[in-house]
């Protein structure tokens, strides 16, 4: 399970919809619909707040968001907490995470759509808008 730090902008055809799927088993998780993925390290900044559903809503409302500007439909009915309005920065996210968010999902890109690798070549990396960037180090919870 990867749920991205980074903007969903950056994301290739691919790895949208995978983050799609993989923020949906999330949810899932989160509201005890599913027994698999329950320590899942991903999830902890989402139990970290006071309304794990809300956020991870929120997270996918993002992904929903770009896939709309791309012209594709993702079913929005699937979101069990969908807020009405731009998404507000509610969780903390390091600036060494997200700097190895990106060389991670650039090593992917290389590989699996090398020419959406090279239009980010001079691109620096933002967060999901869910995500609000502060100084420090890889988060606890990543399994580098």
């Amino acid at each position: 399970m990867r749920l991205w730090s980074l903007h969903p902008r950056f994301l290739d055809r691919q790895g949208l919809t995978a983050c799609w799927r993989e923020a949906l088993l999330a949810q899932a998780v989160l509201a005890g619909r599913t027994a698999g993925y329950r320590r899942h390290p991903q999830l902890e900044r989402f139990r970290a707040g006071e309304a794990p559903l809300d956020l991870v809503g929120a997270f996918l409302a993002g992904v929903a968001d770009e896939a709309t500007a791309r012209g594709y439909r993702f079913d929005r009915t699937r979101i069990d907490v969908l807020r009405v309005g731009p998404i507000a920065p509610a969780i903390d996210v390091s600036d060494g995470q997200l700097d190895y968010e990106w060389g991670h999902l650039l090593r992917k890109l290389r590989t699996r759509s090398p020419e959406r690798a090279l239009d980010l070549e001079d691109a620096s990396p933002a967060p999901h808008p869910l995500f609000r960037v502060v100084p420090g180090p890889l988060a606890a919870w990543e399994r580098p």
